[in-house]
């Protein structure tokens, strides 16, 4: 049976015993045979042993050698705990003693029990989940409030409530909380910073949110309010554990934020999109799901399933996630004149060839006792330029988009059922009827896959409605 044996000494060397192959081969150990031979020497080991008695020793002895000298003792500071009970201060930070790159010296295992090297942020704000340095201050994240540190200073407060900073004999000064009742909740992976903007999500409070130089703002109110309640509710249930990613993309000067409701499914339940400083608002939707994601000289990276991934490449397909290609899209709303019932004619777009409507779909009608359902007008799948052409008599059609002074256009022609009230001339109805239409366009599968199909706008012709 095992036992334990006190070790008298700190500075130790281990001796290992590994059998070989060869039981008559003599162990050496850095060039040194340690037992001498007079005596012995190693004990040779026997074949059915091989591999089932091998052993290590803790050593005074650099060698291990019989009588060789022993090194001393050393210095090894201690304390007695007279209650050893751990305890968990998740509210607190402390110090040690700093690393001297130029000398070599390493003091960060030291913890002086002379000098208050302690200080603790408001517990009502929860754990601390994450630390940012920043310049002689230090970013605190709890999951109730953002905080910073003086770091070799501290505040000094006057009769009328004003600050002064001063440089005191301290390391970590006093404790400031940004104004605003946000924190980062449990998900420090959310974090991101590119300059002095740093980005993070609280998801007990249903927000994202920037901290710059004129303090916390909350970014998810940028037309988003609703989504992000709705998603970050469902994070951490009951039944599946969720987590919230993000990372600065500094190739497009974006922050990425990747929603995981389901970590554990691969394809289902994540959102991953993007906020744009320059516009202020959140600009796309991807198809990708992370692992991590993060820059680096320029380039965006993310893993997945331990491999590494470059964005933004050109020798690979445009829209190519980990090996998956995924079609573009756009999704955008016709609403001109608003309170007019309208009657949109055509669709039209300036950009380059490869784009198709995949939906041009009406808003739907009230509940009456007459039509107990909703309905709404919407168009079949106007194809691309190159998408929908043909050949008819040797001559080239167009079943979509034709192209017109450089300019992409097409006709609407409704696809729904005619129901009671509608005047209907011949096999088909054209117009789309509404106050509002919702617009889908998005790349097609034939023309140029992979490559570059550029959209800068896209318009509609209408009327207003005579019935």
């Amino acid at each position: 049976m095992g036992a334990i044996i006190e070790v008298k000494y700190f500075n130790s060397f281990v001796l290992k015993k590994v059998n070989t192959t060869d039981p008559v081969e003599v162990p050496v150990w850095n060039g040194s045979v340690g037992v001498p031979e007079d005596i012995g020497g190693y004990p040779v080991i026997a074949t059915s042993d091989i591999g089932s008695s091998n052993w290590s020793i803790e050593e005074a002895r650099i060698r291990g050698g019989y009588n060789n000298t022993n090194v001393d003792y050393g210095v090894r500071a201690y304390l007695v705990e007279e209650e050893p009970k751990a305890v968990n201060r998740s509210n607190s930070l402390i110090y040690s003693g700093i690393f001297n790159s130029r000398t070599g010296i390493n003091n960060t295992n030291v913890f002086s029990v002379a000098e208050a090297i302690t200080k603790s942020a408001d517990p009502v704000n929860g754990s601390i989940q994450k630390l940012y340095a920043e310049d002689t201050n230090l970013v605190i994240f709890q999951e109730a409030k953002v905080s910073r540190a003086l770091i070799d200073k501290d505040a000094i407060y006057t009769a009328e409530g004003s600050a002064s900073i001063s440089n005191v004999n301290t390391t970590i000064g006093t404790i400031q909380p940004y104004a605003g009742n946000f924190g980062i909740s449990r998900d420090p992976g959310s974090f991101a910073v590119y300059g002095y903007r740093k980005y993070f999500t609280d998801k007990d409070r249903n927000a994202v949110l920037r901290l710059s130089m004129d303090g916390l703002t909350e970014i998810s109110s940028y037309g988003m309010n609703d989504y992000f309640r709705d998603e970050f509710n469902n994070i951490d249930t009951n039944t599946s554990e969720g987590m919230i990613l993000g990372g600065w993309d500094i190739h497009n000067k974006q922050y990425v934020i990747s929603s995981q409701t389901n970590i554990s499914n691969p394809v289902q339940d994540y959102k991953t999109l993007s906020f744009d400083e320059s516009v202020k608002g959140w600009t796309s939707f991807f198809t990708y799901k992370p692992d991590h994601l993060f820059s680096l000289k320029n380039k965006l990276y993310t893993m997945k399933d331990g491999d590494l991934w470059e964005h933004y490449s050109t020798s690979v397909n445009r829209g190519s996630f980990y090996g998956v290609t995924s079609k573009a899209s756009v999704t955008f709303v016709f609403n001109p004149n608003v309170s007019a019932s309208k009657v949109f004619k055509t669709i039209s777009y300036e950009g380059s060839n490869g784009w198709q409507v995949d939906s041009f779909v009406s808003d739907a009608t009230g509940y009456d006792a007459l039509s107990p359902n909703l309905f709404s007008d919407s168009t079949a799948l106007i194809y691309s330029y190159d998408g929908g052409a043909y050949t008819e008599s040797g001559f080239t059609m167009r079943a979509g988009f034709d192209r017109k002074e450089n300019k992409y256009h097409a006709n609407l022609i409704n696809n729904t059922t005619a129901r009671s009230g509608e005047i209907v001339f011949g096999d088909s109805m054209s117009g789309i009827k509404g106050f509002y239409a919702t617009v889908k366009v998005s790349t097609d599968s034939t023309t140029n896959v992979g490559g570059l199909k550029e959209l800068f706008a896209v318009s509609s012709s209408y009327v207003e409605s005579s019935y």
